[in-house]
């Protein structure tokens, strides 16, 4: 048995191989003690029952997430199942499999590459209604992307989603990848009333060097991203100086920050309840969005997550809680889980890349009537004008 991690995102520590079983250990992130994610090939002489053992699963950054986790398994790098089952003792994670073929990929969710990401923007960018933008670069030179879609000079609403501020939540960009198709190929009345009345700004992946590098949370300087808010710098969170800047520049209505966690079941939301500029404005259509997805959405629920802040004790060096506090504005996190949903658990699956696209295109319909009324009113108007 051979295992390497030379490629994008790539990421595990041997500690030895004997008869096929390897012992492992999951390796720190960039400048940082965050640990949690692993991706690596295998590849194999002949056909033979392996079993892996990571031996630091209980002092990773998570250890509560690998309960009833079960790996990720490719042997094309497109198509990704789980494995059966896995062992967590409350020290190791161990596995065994008998693989299909001599050579196999596992990584701790399915992953989206940097050329993946390349792809995304790529592809969106033909689109008439679709505008590409670099921000700004990462401290290690790669680009800060932006999408701007729209079909209106003008817009009424400025929406703002961000994804993979964490880049080891792969799920976010696969969120987003459902939310640029539907945005850019589709025909579907809602989505174009939203595109004419409305300006979406997306930025796929936050923390494009973090993400290569294969952290679980931090950037190439070993910042978390999610906690530069109040006082980003372009020496060590450039990524949010940028994008900040731009909201500054643009104005924004509503703000999504879309993430993964290691240890819940279920697809939630954080809300800004805890900022102290809370008003009932933005309670109640952020309570109404949520609900609205709830509509929207068979794999979204409201009964788990993490608990609400108290009225003025929220931490407003996060994404969600300072674009609210600072702009006024709804402003939620969503979370996704790495294990499965289990309000619908799939066997072959688990929580995955196709379900975390449905996922984000759920949610667009959950904006869409958010907004209905008004967007609709001026779209009408828009169309008289015309």
């Amino acid at each position: 048995m051979q295992i390497y991690t030379h490629f994008d995102a790539g990421s595990i520590e041997v500690v030895s191989i004997e008869n096929h079983h390897a012992k492992l250990n999951i390796r720190q992130d960039t400048h940082s003690d965050f640990l949690q994610w692993f991706y690596f090939q295998v590849n194999l002489k002949t056909l033979n029952s392996c079993t892996f053992s990571i031996h630091n699963a209980g002092k990773t950054s998570y250890p509560k997430g690998w309960f009833n986790y079960r790996p990720c398994i490719s042997y094309d790098r497109k198509n990704w199942k789980r494995l059966d089952s896995a062992n967590f003792n409350g020290e190791a994670l161990e596995f065994t499999l008998t693989p299909e073929d001599q050579q196999f990929y596992l990584a701790y969710f399915t992953p989206f590459s940097y050329e993946q990401h390349l792809d995304l923007i790529a592809k969106a960018q033909a689109y008439q209604h679709v505008t590409h933008h670099v921000l700004g670069q990462t401290t290690q030179g790669r680009n800060i992307d932006l999408l701007h879609i729209s079909k209106t000079d003008k817009p009424k609403k400025k929406i703002w989603i961000i994804a993979r501020q964490h880049p080891g939540e792969t799920m976010a960009e696969w969120f987003i990848k459902g939310v640029v198709e539907k945005l850019s190929q589709t025909v579907e009345p809602e989505i174009n009333t939203l595109l004419k009345t409305s300006a979406f700004y997306i930025v796929p992946n936050m923390n494009v060097d973090g993400a290569h590098l294969g952290n679980l949370r931090v950037n190439a300087k070993g910042v978390n991203l999610n906690r530069e808010w109040l006082s980003p710098s372009i020496e060590k969170s450039p990524e949010v100086f940028y994008v900040l800047e731009k909201i500054k520049e643009t104005g924004v209505d509503l703000f999504l920050d879309i993430h993964g966690d290691e240890e819940i079941p279920y697809n939630f939301i954080s809300a800004s309840e805890g900022i102290p500029n809370l008003s009932n404005e933005i309670f109640n259509a952020e309570q109404q969005f949520i609900h609205n997805l709830l509509k929207t959405s068979n794999e979204f629920q409201r009964e788990h997550g993490y608990a609400i802040d108290e009225k003025g004790k929220a931490d407003l060096s996060m994404a969600s809680n300072y674009i609210s506090n600072a702009f006024l504005c709804p402003s939620m996190t969503i979370e996704m889980p790495f294990k499965d949903n289990d309000n619908a658990p799939n066997a072959i699956t688990g929580w995955s890349a196709e379900r975390s696209a449905q996922f984000g295109q759920d949610t667009l319909k959950a904006i869409y009537q958010l907004y209905k009324t008004d967007l609709e009113s001026h779209s009408r108007t828009h169309d008289q004008i015309i």
